[in-house]
């Protein structure tokens, strides 16, 4: 059954990008890996570089894996909102095409997981 109100609902978007001053918000799942259940969320400015998302940001968030270590950033495949995404490196999140609030999920080939299990 649809519901309709009366007068008008007041939304306040908490995190709207407006609201980070000059930060945006990035999602980042490890596919396979399901030691954590959930993507990690990152506040970074846009002019953050790739490589430093993948090499000083990430590991915040994953190093504790002992997969974590044998990454190889340049062969790690990447997807944005569901779809192959090639990220260069040295480029900017800005750059590379990434805005408040995507979300990007990390598939690294080798890498299953703990035993090989997806863990």
């Amino acid at each position: 059954m649809s519901v309709v109100s009366v007068t008008p609902y007041p939304i306040d978007i908490k995190d709207r990008k407006e609201k980070f001053h000059g930060a945006q918000l990035l999602y980042v799942g490890w596919d396979k890996h399901l030691l954590f259940f959930a993507p990690a969320q990152f506040c970074l400015p846009p002019d953050t570089r790739f490589r430093d998302l993948c090499e000083v940001h990430l590991p915040v968030a994953f190093s504790e894996h002992p997969d974590f270590a044998s990454i190889n950033w340049e062969e790690a495949k990447w997807l944005k909102s569901g779809q192959p995404f090639e990220p260069d490196l040295e480029k900017t999140l800005a750059a590379n095409g990434l805005d408040h609030k995507d979300v990007l999920r990390l598939q690294t080939p080798g890498l299953e997981g703990l035993g090989g299990v997806g863990i």
